[in-house]
């Protein structure tokens, strides 16, 4: 088992997994720990859907833009926001749920955020190799679909995971004094992002992003290529209509 603390500090992204299968007894000491995690009100409003099978990952493949590890890896569990399982308790002990609203799905979303990302560091902690997936979002419709989600289910985030069959460099990350403000928000100034984005610029993979993507700076790599307004402005529209149609927005 790792050190508590490499777990955090040197953790990596892992999209290559090896051919060896997660044991069910792991998986499921995993999943009890991840729904130990904490959670708004003791109320648990998510649910973690596992796929495993061959045929379901290659139909999940798509919607996560056809990256490698959906199908790749021995294991994708999908975290959902779920208010549906608490509303039906509610109504059968006499009690009208008032959840069809969009602070509820922040509720729901935040709870599934907290088990995904215990989930990891559990995983972590064992030794395998485990990647977020940013796309789900994007697509909650059509995974809601393949997933065959209710209503008042969506889903909020993915995972990859199996035993790791590469070491990647770390991620790059902003310094501790970037994101920590001391009582109040402290806002930042022309010299300080100057400071605080100079060793993420000036790392070889960054400068590589910048030349093989023809820009001037990283920071267009992001705006102009990686996450463009017009993407963010279609995914936009596709969540709320999944949270219209998913009873988030009564």
């Amino acid at each position: 088992m790792k050190e508590f603390s490499d777990i955090f500090l040197e953790r990596r992204s892992i999209r290559k997994y090896s051919s060896k299968e997660v044991g069910e007894t792991l998986l499921n000491d995993l999943l009890m720990m991840a729904c130990r995690t904490s959670t708004t009100g003791n109320m648990q409003v998510y649910s973690i859907v596992i796929t495993k099978d061959e045929g379901k990952k290659r139909e999940l493949a798509p919607s996560h833009f056809n990256q490698k590890m959906i199908t790749e890896a021995p294991v994708v569990l999908t975290f959902c926001a779920d208010f549906n399982r608490f509303n039906k308790w509610c109504r059968l002990r006499n009690a009208e749920p008032g959840y069809d609203n969009f602070l509820s799905f922040v509720t729901a979303a935040t709870d599934a955020l907290l088990a995904s990302q215990t989930f990891c560091v559990a995983a972590e902690s064992k030794g395998l190799g485990i990647c977020y997936i940013g796309t789900t979002t994007y697509n909650a419709d059509k995974i809601i679909e393949i997933l065959k989600l209710p209503k008042g289910v969506i889903p909020v985030t993915t995972i990859t995971l199996g035993w790791p069959a590469e070491k990647p460099e770390k991620t790059d990350r902003l310094p501790l004094e970037a994101i920590i403000h001391n009582e109040t928000y402290c806002d930042y100034t022309d010299e300080s992002i100057e400071l605080y984005y100079s060793e993420k610029e000036g790392r070889a993979d960054s400068l590589q992003f910048v030349k093989e993507n023809n820009k001037d700076t990283l920071a267009q790599v992001f705006t102009d290529v990686r996450y463009k307004k017009a993407d963010n402005n279609h995914f936009s529209q596709i969540l709320l209509k999944v949270l219209r149609d998913q009873g988030f927005m009564e």
